[in-house]
């Protein structure tokens, strides 16, 4: 079978096409050209890399020129662009199978724990959230009314070795780190109480590979790639300050000091944005239809992040 991946280099792809074509899958991953993936593998050789760019006229017919029976939709961020490809794949009636990236972020404030993946009343507070949501709804109601074979599968906070983790501070500053690191205090907002809920690309990964391999389960339904624990912000600063060897330091802030203690404003709207959410997921239904397990908790993906950091130098460690 032939399967294409649109987004092939990512956080995602890294992992899922060396699963793909270590299974005997025919893999066309799509990129711009600009990107390489974050770990190499000798599988990169069988699979077939097409450039193009999402944006361009032809792309959806450019996609199903390539007469793929599952199509894999990673980096799809407009409701406008579902649309366009669900068309696409009914008129010409080549795909069997189309997986579409959503993210946690299509849900709103946490009301009830864990948060369920069904519910079709999110109420996401940012344009990204409002777009993957509008996709989810757009693609059930194709399911349930014309039977389009699709499934959504909607990861946590994407983590691992190689790129930039949410950090104890809510966003991508490496500042949180270097400040444990040299055992200083660390200021958190509020109580530290509110959480984060990061998985291993891999796992995410693997969660489309299962969802591929076991069709019939997955058609119609919606998927958390999450790693079944949240960490909150005094629980993760606290697994630094050990991880570095340091003793802990924390103290809290109310949000308008945290904001001035942080300094920087795109980092403390990103913040905003996660803890809002704070949310905590499980993978029971994942385990039950697909035997979905993460291979990485969320401390494990953590720490794997941070180790990378290390190598990479960009957290000093003072001896």
């Amino acid at each position: 079978m032939k399967v294409v991946v649109i987004g092939g280099t990512g956080h995602i792809g890294t992992f899922l096409i060396p699963m793909l074509v270590k299974a005997g899958y025919e893999t066309i991953y799509i990129t711009r050209g600009k990107s390489k993936p974050y770990v190499d593998d000798p599988a990169w050789k069988k699979a077939k890399n097409e450039i193009l760019d999402r944006n361009s006229d032809n792309f959806v017919e450019k996609v199903i020129e390539m007469n793929p029976d599952i199509i894999v939709d990673l980096i799809n961020y407009k409701v406008e662009d579902t649309k366009k490809i669900v068309k696409a794949i009914q008129d010409s009636s080549c795909c069997t199978h189309y997986l579409y990236c959503s993210s946690i972020w299509a849900h709103g404030r946490s009301e009830v724990l864990p948060v369920g993946r069904d519910s079709l009343l999110k109420e996401p507070p940012c344009n990204y959230g409002k777009d993957k949501y509008e996709s989810e709804k757009f693609l059930i109601e194709k399911f349930r009314k014309e039977n389009f074979p699709m499934t959504i599968i909607s990861p946590g906070q994407i983590s691992g070795g190689g790129w930039n983790i949410i950090n104890p501070w809510g966003g991508v500053d490496y500042r949180p780190f270097q400040i444990i690191a040299n055992g200083e205090t660390i200021f958190l907002p509020n109580f530290g109480q509110e959480t984060l809920h990061h998985i291993h690309g891999e796992d995410v990964a693997q969660l489309f590979f299962k969802a591929i391999t076991h069709r019939n389960q997955a058609l119609g339904e919606v998927f958390n790639a999450v790693s079944g624990g949240s960490i909150t912000l005094y629980g993760y600063a606290k697994l630094l300050y050990e991880y570095f060897g340091k003793e802990p330091k924390i103290d809290f802030m109310p949000w308008k000091e945290f904001c001035e203690y942080v300094g920087n404003k795109k980092e403390t709207d990103l913040a905003y944005l996660h803890f809002i959410r704070s949310g905590y997921f499980n993978y029971e239904k994942e385990e039950k239809l697909l035997g979905f397990k993460p291979k990485y908790t969320n401390v494990e993906t953590i720490l794997d992040a941070v180790k990378s950091y290390v190598n990479r130098g960009l957290i000093k460690i003072n001896k």
